[in-house]
């Protein structure tokens, strides 16, 4: 209500801002094997802290799920869902199907990952629902996959892997591999997929989701399972394998960066996940301009809302260029919108992106001259 003021002079009035709403990003659901206690119910769980998972889920002795989310909170999470298969199922491979399924509806996950998938009874088993695993993420647009590597396996065995759960996959692939299994203070042996997550989340908060989740030290993480040199990862990484490497003095650390796809434009983690955070961004704020009229003043607040935004982006680094015309541009004008689109009630937005790729190749080059040293 509208104050009156009478007296000449200086009046304080006390405004109260609502925040601006945060896309939540390096949020994974979590499938495997339990149940939820004390409940029937198989409803993804949300947990805040590792030590909620005791309290709402009981997981199998020989399951990864509870040391997987544990990996996920040690390695800088904050939020992360749980989906349960009953581990008394006759067909494991169809109830952690069933459980992925859940997770559908969930509009602020943007990973998946299944640490359980490991626990199937063979190679083909774990192959195929990691195939159901991609095709998830393909089929929601919103969301990536982090597979494990099969324990014990060799390079090639990996290699083959890559090839298996690539095969028919829809481009782009929403999914990274990483290899090799890892072991904790606990003395076991898992997949790594939760800590990795984890590290997602820690890269996401710290910088943004376009920084590629790699060369950082995986918290809780004692020893790998194969150790792995630049010959070796030089057959792997062309491959889409992220590799986990130990480093002296420096710790263990993710040291990949590349999805599954074979398509060059989504080679990097970061670039894709980028791509499907902006898509997520633009699902949750721009369904006001539903039912809008399709006239010049709906296509101006259009680009004004999408320039704000990606203006944003620029500044944080996400994109190329020393001014944002240089790392973006939204078109939304009569060229996008013709009479015949209007007609079918469409409004057509055309957003051009410079996204800044990852440095994963250090290039110092050593000139050695004659005489005194100068600039080339």
């Amino acid at each position: 209500m509208a104050v009156a003021y009478h007296s000449p002079g200086v009046y304080r009035e006390d405004v109260f801002l609502r925040p601006a709403s945060v896309l939540p990003t390096g949020v994974p659901g979590f499938v495997g094997l339990g149940t939820v206690a004390g409940q029937g119910i198989t409803l993804p769980v949300v947990l805040h802290r590792q030590e909620e998972f005791a309290a709402a889920l009981l997981s199998p002795a020989e399951g990864f799920l509870a040391d997987a989310v544990a990996g996920f909170f040690a390695n800088g999470g904050s939020r992360c869902y749980v989906a349960v298969a009953d581990p008394a199922a006759g067909d494991r491979p169809g109830a952690l199907r069933a459980a992925l399924a859940t997770l559908a509806p969930l509009l602020d996950v943007d990973l998946v990952a299944v640490p359980d998938a490991m626990l199937l009874a063979d190679a083909a088993e774990q192959y195929a629902l990691q195939r159901d695993v991609l095709a998830h993420c393909h089929a929601q647009g919103d969301r990536l996959a982090i597979l494990d590597s099969r324990r014990g396996s060799s390079l090639d065995g990996v290699l083959e892997q890559r090839r298996a759960i690539g095969a028919g996959a829809a481009e782009p692939v929403s999914g990274a591999l990483y290899y090799p299994w890892l072991r904790t203070a606990g003395d076991r042996w898992l997949p790594p997929c939760g800590h990795v997550a984890g590290i997602f989340a820690r890269s996401d908060a710290r910088v943004g989701v376009f920084k590629a989740p790699a060369n950082e030290e995986i918290f809780d993480a004692l020893d790998l399972e194969t150790v792995i040199d630049n010959g070796q990862q030089d057959r792997l990484n062309p491959e889409g394998i992220n590799c986990l490497r130990a480093f002296p003095g420096r710790g263990i650390r993710v040291w990949g960066a590349r999805t599954l796809s074979r398509d060059p434009s989504w080679r990097y983690v970061s670039g894709r996940r980028f791509f499907l955070t902006i898509g997520r961004w633009i699902d949750r704020n721009m369904t006001w301009a539903a039912f809008e009229a399709n006239e010049p003043r709906l296509w101006l607040r259009i680009r004004r809302e999408l320039d704000t935004y990606l203006t944003g982006l620029w500044r944080a680094g996400a994109l190329q260029g020393a001014t944002p015309a240089e790392g973006f541009y939204v078109k939304c004008d009569i060229e996008t919108n013709p009479p015949e689109n209007r007609l079918a009630g469409q409004v057509v937005t055309e957003i051009g992106l410079a996204i800044t790729a990852p440095a994963e190749f250090v290039v110092v080059r050593i000139i050695h001259r004659a005489g005194a040293a100068v600039a080339a």
